[in-house]
């Protein structure tokens, strides 16, 4: 890994420290649970703003609105254009 200096000490390497959060997200058609890695100093809403069009999730669980299971993968994009809502596990309240 190579690591570059600036004159003010701040360091570069080509490594992004990210931050891994568990979610619930719905679209039109179907529900989606996995992790979405966001950068630490952004919020979630900031990585939805400046992913661009699409948004990587790691132990994707695809299920139709019923919570049928259709899919599972370890890699899945989504188009956030198709998303009505996405909710971090950690933020539900029992």
């Amino acid at each position: 890994m190579v690591t570059q200096f600036e004159e003010k000490g701040k360091i570069f390497t080509q490594r992004i420290t990210k931050d891994q959060r568990e979610v619930i997200i719905i679209t039109g058609t179907h529900k989606i649970t996995g992790i979405i890695h966001i950068q630490l100093d952004l919020r979630l809403i900031d990585e939805l703003n400046e992913s661009g069009h699409f948004m990587a999730i790691t132990d994707a669980k695809i299920m139709d609105l019923n919570d049928n299971v259709l899919y599972k993968s370890n890699f899945l994009t989504i188009n956030t254009d198709q998303i009505i809502w996405i909710l971090p596990v950690e933020e539900i309240i029992q």
